[in-house]
């Protein structure tokens, strides 16, 4: 039950997002004793960034198992647990490298259930973090999800924020499919208000964050926040800028997409993965195959450049999309 005040209104607490995924994994684990977590270095290291820090000592060695420097044995262990009944989270510690996981990953995870008919199920739930941002440069930096919204069989889920990601996460663990879960570096610390007991976000619901009637811009993961600051100080101007969050990648709330374009008549995405082929040129097919007519001016597309992420802090710095860089777009779509 939530906590109640004097008046009986539910008090909410601020936690960080990194909180909010443990408190999840904790409740979860608690619930259901085929929960269990894998990866590098999670137990008594607790995660690269601390995420899953202290479980060990609740849950203990044989639910918080560490494993050796193999994404692809990681990857292959949770499927084969998944398929015989267990609900493995695994974490690999950098998006980066699920490349090593990746025939794990698309030929086998995301196939089973197809293969046999339904027969088999594999509910396994594979966190990442992602993103630039913390100057770890190429091969520690990038923005990957949109390699698995490609495949069939996968769910993709990129939260934006702690309420989100609690919510979320829960439903990807009860989920009888392969969810992967990209949660952005520096969201970790970002504090948001999240409930204290058990509750689930649906997968493929999108949510409005900020309602308007100028503009749509759709934004994934750490450019939400972006996109809500653009949108709070262009209403200062006179501009009312609607921010539509997808939360899950795939499948895609494209409905959610669709009636905000329709109700604005002009669209920006913002994502920062890079421009060819990603998931900012997917949604842009989702809004003209759905609303072409209704559109009064180009769709605008504010991602990463096709480089990789530079080491260079200033380089990196102008890599990732930025609020100015999203003003400019909201602009050129009201000329």
């Amino acid at each position: 039950m939530p906590k109640l005040g004097q008046r009986g209104e539910i008090i909410m607490r601020e936690i960080t997002y990194s909180e909010a995924i443990r408190e999840a994994l904790r409740q979860e684990m608690k619930r259901d004793e085929r929960v269990f977590l894998m990866g590098e270095d999670i137990g008594l290291f607790g995660g690269s960034f601390g995420v899953t820090r202290g479980l060990i000592d609740e849950f203990g060695k044989e639910r918080v198992r560490d494993t050796p420097i193999s994404e692809a044995a990681i990857a292959g262990a949770a499927t084969g647990a998944a398929v015989a009944g267990m609900r493995p989270v695994a974490e690999i510690m950098f998006s980066d490298f699920t490349t090593i996981a990746m025939d794990q990953l698309v030929n086998q995870t995301a196939k089973i259930r197809y293969q046999f008919g339904g027969k088999a199920r594999v509910p396994m739930v594979l966190r990442t973090p992602t993103g630039a941002g913390t100057g770890a440069a190429a091969q520690h930096s990038q923005t990957v999800y949109n390699w698995f919204v490609h495949v069939p069989g996968l769910i993709v889920v990129a939260p934006s924020t702690p309420r989100d990601a609690k919510g979320l996460l829960i439903s990807a663990i009860r989920n009888d499919n392969p969810v992967l879960f990209f949660e952005h570096k520096l969201l970790y610390s970002f504090k948001g208000e999240v409930p204290e007991e058990e509750y689930t976000i649906p997968l493929g619901v999108g949510e409005v964050k900020r309602e308007g009637k100028d503009v749509t811009v759709f934004a994934t993961s750490i450019m939400v926040h972006k996109a809500l600051k653009v949108a709070e100080e262009l209403e200062e101007e006179g501009i009312s800028v609607e921010v539509v969050d997808p939360r899950t990648l795939k499948p895609l709330d494209e409905e959610i997409l669709i009636q905000s374009v329709r109700k604005t008549s002009r669209l920006v995405v913002v994502d920062e993965g890079p421009r060819s082929g990603g998931f900012a040129a997917e949604a842009v097919a989702v809004a003209v195959e759905g609303a072409f007519d209704y559109l009064d001016a180009p769709v605008q597309r504010v991602t990463a450049p096709d480089t990789p992420v530079p080491y260079s802090l200033p380089l990196e710095k102008a890599y990732i999309p930025d609020e100015g860089k999203i003003r400019a777009a909201i602009q050129r779509t009201l000329k």
